[in-house]
């Protein structure tokens, strides 16, 4: 659960009372949006870089 809370904390400078107050389902569906946003703008890195 910590690195649930850091990840969204940090990617989206939310209080850990306003990830906390999440229901753990929720924190995961926005792991795993974040983690989208970071694949997608990694891949676009790349092919710049090619």
């Amino acid at each position: 659960m910590r690195q649930e809370v850091a990840y969204i904390a940090y990617h989206f400078h939310w209080s850990y009372d306003q990830v906390m107050a999440m229901e753990h389902r929720e924190r995961q569906q926005w792991v795993a949006e974040v983690a989208q946003i970071n694949q997608r703008l990694n891949d676009q890195t790349n092919q710049l870089r090619k």
